[in-house]
């Protein structure tokens, strides 16, 4: 019986871990709705800094007149 529960916690923290990394890298899992346009170095134009850092995109700022 303790062997199984500390099988369990060992698991159940891998896990925690994994998902923990995958949120670091990707960024939060839902930006703000707020437009507040960027441009960044691939041309793109995104609605906030929070999408381009999601899309992995460099040296972004501010665009337009707001």
């Amino acid at each position: 019986m303790r062997r199984t529960f500390m099988k369990l916690a060992v698991l159940g923290v891998a896990a925690l871990a994994a998902v923990s990394i995958s949120v670091a890298l990707a960024g939060p899992p839902v930006c703000p709705k707020i437009y507040a346009p960027v441009i960044c170095d691939n041309g793109k134009i995104y609605p906030n800094q929070c999408e381009a850092d999601r899309h992995h995109a460099k040296n972004c700022v501010p665009y337009g007149d707001l």
